[in-house]
């Protein structure tokens, strides 16, 4: 089974799982507090479910989800669960070794920093233009813990998504091109005292965005609403109405690149299925 997302509403849950049973579609709920949901979709199913995941997450309530409820004969409200759970472990488990890695270099070196090792570990990590390594080592370098978090969730969210849909040579491909283009782009307005992985995460979103367009069959890999907010983000910083200094340039620089990187891959054809069982 793979996880579609969460929902705080059981009742409503429900009626999605209901509702995909109706198209003929296989799913089932796991909760361990009885009000946090993980849906989860036979892999099978996954490419058809997700898209309606994606209309019901926009507006739960709709009618059509109730009468699903009626039609399958599943109308009670208290939900009767299989005792089963996605604990935070067990999720982080189910991601693939890249994202796991990401994930754990960008948490470790902040637990350096804290430790009393910044000095030494950012002097080898900053952005360098006479050491080719350090032009990809700043999206491991967090300054804060909200920032950190803030960029792990993007990167474990979005990257996930587009691994599952179009293989992880894929992912790799632009976590470096996305890298090199973000933090050239930081270094070359701004200067070289700047880290983080949100300029692989702009990267990210810009890919999924174009690939969105040029895919329309395809289930998307993100929704109006994040596409929305991101930009919006991406406009504060630059007009420095946010309350935390940005990498501005490097945002833009990965939100350009991943579109680039998503055209190209089209036009060359370089996503092939097969890279989705590397």
């Amino acid at each position: 089974m793979i996880e579609l997302g969460s929902i705080n509403n059981p009742r409503a849950a429900q009626g999605f799982i209901d509702y995909i049973k109706s198209q003929g579609l296989h799913g089932e709920l796991r909760s361990s507090d009885g009000h946090t949901v993980i849906i989860c979709i036979t892999s099978e199913h996954f490419h058809q479910a997700h898209p309606l995941w994606q209309e019901f997450v926009v507006n739960p309530n709709h009618p059509r989800y109730q009468d699903a409820s009626w039609q399958v004969g599943s109308t009670e409200s208290p939900l009767t669960y299989q005792g089963q759970s996605l604990k935070l472990k067990e999720r982080f488990k189910a991601l693939s070794w890249l994202n796991q890695t990401v994930t754990l270099v960008c948490v470790g070196v902040y637990i350096a920093f804290l430790l009393g090792g910044f000095e030494a570990i950012y002097g080898v990590l900053q952005f360098n233009p006479n050491q080719p390594l350090t032009w990809l080592t700043p999206a491991i370098v967090h300054f804060s813990a909200v920032h950190l978090i803030f960029n792990i969730i993007w990167w474990i969210s979005l990257g996930n998504g587009i691994e599952k849909l179009t293989g992880k040579s894929t992912l790799v491909g632009l976590f470096l091109v996305t890298a090199l283009f973000s933090h050239w782009g930081e270094f070359l307005t701004v200067g070289p005292n700047f880290g983080g992985l949100s300029g692989v995460v702009y990267g990210l979103l810009g890919y999924s965005w174009i690939y969105r367009a040029l895919n329309p069959k395809q289930p998307p890999l993100v929704s109006n609403a994040i596409i929305g907010f991101m930009l919006i983000w991406l406009i504060l910083g630059f007009a420095e109405m946010l309350p935390v200094g940005m990498a501005n340039w490097a945002h833009l620089g990965g939100l350009l690149s991943g579109m680039a990187y998503a055209f190209t891959a089209q036009l060359f054809k370089t996503e092939k299925p097969s890279d989705k069982d590397i």
